[in-house]
């Protein structure tokens, strides 16, 4: 555990903040547009995405006035300490404190219905925070706390000091440990130099908990924060570090920040307000302090360099440290992200799920997958089918008409096809090669053809696409949930190879064949026929297994409305060709 806040970790050069997957999957449906479409004309380079904003470093505030602790029933001191912490509520020296030291390292463990917490008395931190409700990709609990990257980035709850370092190095000093009630760990330390105080009390139906800290030198309080660094949450999730981020909401402002490891690269970053909590999180689970109410606290972003797993290779972590002043005192909520959980905790903590863009369809989606499940399926995975089936004929009309141009599109290829060839062999910048685009587009308009008609799916589709992204990037409901083959829908299938997305890239071919063709130019077909479903299958290979089942079941739902409109659609008859002059 580092020290002081004012050291940077060391970090690579050069490294930039990676484009979101909203904005990845918005980039490549632009892309699969441009197939679908731009290929007859000039195609344009997509814009490159803009540069993220660089934060600034904000400056400490003042240390606060420490709040007066709730009253409590008096630790005993274990057997073996030297003497019994006496439970001062201000700064005092620490000549007047009877001095207090463990005499050996052991651990403690507070158990409740929901998690069982090991700490330990060198430095007064958590060695291990186990959710017992909530399983990780092994089947085992989830286990929060990452012991192969303690030995670089330090234990939970471990001291930093950002401006004054203490006489002593409480991290690696024995403190004094009592359990006053089995739900209480009180941590005491004195040696005549420094005195410090760390305490947690715990609920047994909440995930909610108390927290205080005090450290004094000399008669005089020393600012100091708490650290959770080196990572969070479950690490056996697909690409876990980019997973984890600081999170704090800004009061002031009514605003959620969310910063990944790449933020810190360069260095710690602080920022200080009256936050209405602030901590660390993944998808799934969060660790944040709850301050009193206007109360200002000191919040950095840490990026540590550590082994995610046992002899794997050194990944950049993001890690969080908090407090600032001589006490800190604070609720603490460690537990999943789950709406009816953080909404009973404190109702500001519900802006951590993240719905996206298109919150307005995630939202609603995601109540109707949970109705679905627990009123008729009874899973999770026929709960996407049958929503992904009710979403088709809901947009029945839409892909009717969009069938329909796709029809009229396939009909005028003779004539379209003339056209090109009596501007065949033209250079792209050759002005008369606008006269192509010019006739087109006039055969198109006496049609009643909209030539982007293809492209209407893929649009409409675009939306529910994302909003089943978030849901199942963050709606725990839907974390260890499984389908016939599948045994998590929120990660990619474990199969050496994936079932979902072969079949997927089969529907996708096969509904191509069905759809007439909307381009005279066969190259522009095969095209088509080739790379949209590899584009496809690519981008979906390495997508949670929920969200290939949805795009392979609107596959399957297409197919059978495909096949049944080119059975029973009178089809116009064909355009006549006119001859055309040289």
């Amino acid at each position: 555990m580092a020290e002081e806040s004012k050291g940077k970790p060391e970090s690579p050069a050069g490294g930039k903040k990676e484009l979101s997957m909203e904005k990845r999957l918005l980039l490549a449906f632009g892309l699969m547009g441009l197939v679908l479409f731009g290929t007859q004309y000039l195609i344009p380079k997509p814009p490159k995405p803009a540069a993220p904003p660089v934060e600034q470093k904000a400056a400490a505030p003042a240390e606060p006035a420490p709040r007066q602790p709730e009253a409590s029933t008096p630790a005993t001191p274990p057997a073996g300490a030297k003497q019994a912490a006496a439970g001062a509520k201000g700064p005092a020296p620490a000549a007047a404190v009877p001095l207090a030291e463990g005499e050996k390292e052991e651990t403690q463990i507070v158990e409740t219905d929901l998690y069982r917490i090991v700490f330990s008395n060198r430095g007064a931190v958590v060695r291990s925070w186990i959710l017992k409700k909530y399983k990780d990709g092994t089947g085992k609990p989830v286990e929060l706390v990452s012991a192969t990257a303690a030995p670089k980035a330090g234990w939970p709850f471990s001291y930093v000091f950002p401006r004054e370092k203490a006489p002593t190095d409480l991290n690696r000093v024995l403190f004094a440990v009592s359990q006053p009630d089995p739900l209480t760990i009180e941590f005491n330390y004195n040696d005549g130099k420094v005195a410090a105080q760390k305490s947690f009390r715990f609920d047994q139906k909440r995930y909610r908990s108390e927290l205080r800290s005090e450290v004094t030198s000399g008669g005089k309080g020393v600012d100091h924060q708490l650290a959770w660094r080196g990572g969070f949450g479950d690490r056996t999730v697909h690409n876990a570090p980019d997973t984890q981020k600081s999170v704090h909401y800004d009061a002031s402002r009514q605003k959620l920040i969310e910063e990944g490891a790449g933020t810190a690269e360069k260095g710690p970053v602080t920022v200080s307000g009256p936050f209405q909590f602030a901590g660390i999180e993944d998808n799934f689970f969060a660790g944040v302090i709850l301050p009193a109410q206007g109360r200002p606290v000191e919040f950095v972003t840490w990026s540590d360099m550590v082994v995610p797993v046992q002899g794997a290779e050194e990944k950049h972590h993001v890690g969080v440290s908090f407090g600032g002043g001589a006490v800190i005192e604070a609720g603490l909520f460690v537990g999943p992200k789950d709406t009816d959980v953080l909404r009973a905790t404190d109702r500001k903590l519900e802006t951590m799920i993240d719905w996206g863009w298109f919150w307005f369809i995630a939202k609603p989606l995601f109540l109707s997958l949970h109705w679905i499940n627990d009123k008729v399926t009874g899973n999770w995975g026929w709960a996407i089918v049958l929503a992904t089936v009710v979403i088709n004929l809901l947009m029945l009309p839409l892909r009717f008409s969009q069938l329909k141009s796709s029809q009229k599109m396939a009909v005028l290829q003779p004539e379209l096809q003339s056209i090109q060839a009596k501007y065949k062999g033209m250079s792209m910048k050759d002005p008369r090669k606008q006269k192509q685009n010019e006739e087109m587009m006039a055969l198109y308009q006496k049609h009643g053809i909209n030539p982007m008609g293809g492209c209407l799916p893929l649009v409409l589709q675009m939306p529910f696409f994302i909003a089943f992204f978030k849901v199942l990037s963050v709606a725990i409901e839907l974390r260890g949930a499984t389908w016939l083959w599948v045994t998590d829908l929120s990660q990619p299938e474990t199969l050496p190879i994936r079932i979902l997305p072969v079949g997927m890239l089969v529907t996708q071919v096969l509904m191509q064949k069905l759809t007439p063709a909307a381009s005279p130019d066969p190259s522009q077909q095969r095209l088509m026929m080739i790379m949209m479903p590899v584009m496809l299958t690519v981008m979906f290979y390495g997508a949670s297994s929920g969200l290939v089942l949805y795009w392979l079941t609107g596959n399957v739902v297409g197919i059978v409305q495909q096949y049944f409109f080119n059975k029973v659609a009178a089809k116009p008859a064909p355009v006549q060709m006119t001859a055309r002059k040289k």
